[in-house]
């Protein structure tokens, strides 16, 4: 198919009118009515019903409408990737990290994206995963990882790993624990927009169970903290205990019956092409997330 030739049909779709496409195109009418005419014969099928007001897309037309614009779209991500291949890059690139992620892979991602990049530069936001997800809509973060995101039409997802969840405690714990029995413990916990609050409440409300709560602290460190200390338990994913820096010995219990598990995701809106930047640090991310998460 004659990419111009989809070029003029789209002007057209767009315009709603023959003369209005032609005027805007810089071309006579009688020759962007021939243009469209061929292309509906190699088709085999109108693209437009002609009225007195001008034209309006068949259904046909509105399923090539869709495909002819996602053509341009790849084709733009072409041409930036080929710009982008001719020079160093000196843009930025906003990467969003939930804390406990940005604790352990900050430093080696900005380290090694300059390596790769030194025109460039990079810059790490922190936060909960609701409202990195709310950045990346908006379009202040380019790419982020998330923790149990839900879906959503405007976002790309990627899952790169998924964790078994773990009950922690000072007191001994045997290697496995039903969930039923988490429940009625005194917990350490996240606060409710937290994405790992909100994957345990996911299983406990729809079986009636009621969490024992004694303290809400959002910061994972803080929360080993208090567990350190004996104010409670807590249930978090299980690469949070190689954080464990206190001289109280720890005890893990897997969660069982439902064996619970959360997901690490790369998150990129679709809205946004992507760069040689964003592209790079994304496959870094994805190696360092398998490295110490993995």
């Amino acid at each position: 198919m004659d990419l111009t030739r989809l070029q003029y049909f789209v002007a057209v779709a767009e315009a709603g009118s023959l003369s209005r496409a032609a005027a805007a195109l810089s071309m006579s009418q009688p020759a962007l009515s021939r243009q469209v005419l061929l292309l509906e014969e190699e088709l085999g099928q109108r693209m437009f019903d002609r009225t007195g007001r001008g034209v309006v897309l068949t259904p046909s037309g509105e399923a090539l409408l869709a495909h002819a614009r996602a053509v341009f779209a790849r084709w733009e991500e072409a041409r930036a990737d080929m710009l982008d291949r001719q020079r160093s890059p000196r843009g930025r690139v906003t990467v969003g990290l939930p804390p406990r992620v940005a604790h352990v892979l900050t430093a080696d991602l900005v380290q090694q994206f300059l390596a790769r990049f030194p025109e460039a530069s990079i810059t790490v936001e922190e936060g909960l995963s609701v409202r990195l997800r709310e950045s990346l809509v908006a379009g202040r973060v380019d790419l982020a990882v998330l923790f149990d995101p839900p879906h959503s039409p405007q976002l790309l997802l990627e899952t790169l790993l998924r964790e078994p969840v773990v009950l922690i405690s000072t007191a001994p714990v045997p290697s496995k624990i039903r969930l039923a029995a988490v429940a009625r413990r005194s917990l350490v916990m996240p606060s409710g927009p937290h994405s790992l609050r909100q994957l345990l409440e996911s299983h406990t409300r729809p079986r009636n169970m009621a969490l024992k709560v004694v303290a809400e602290v959002d910061s994972v460190q803080t929360v080993l903290s208090l567990v350190a200390r004996g104010v409670g338990d807590t249930v978090l994913p299980q690469s949070a205990v190689r954080s464990w820096p206190y001289a109280e010995q720890v005890h893990v219990a897997a969660v069982v019956a439902p064996s619970i598990r959360n997901r690490l995701v790369l998150a990129i809106p679709r809205a946004r092409p992507a760069t040689l930047l964003s592209r790079n640090a994304a496959q870094i991310l994805r190696e360092l997330l398998a490295r110490h998460f993995g």
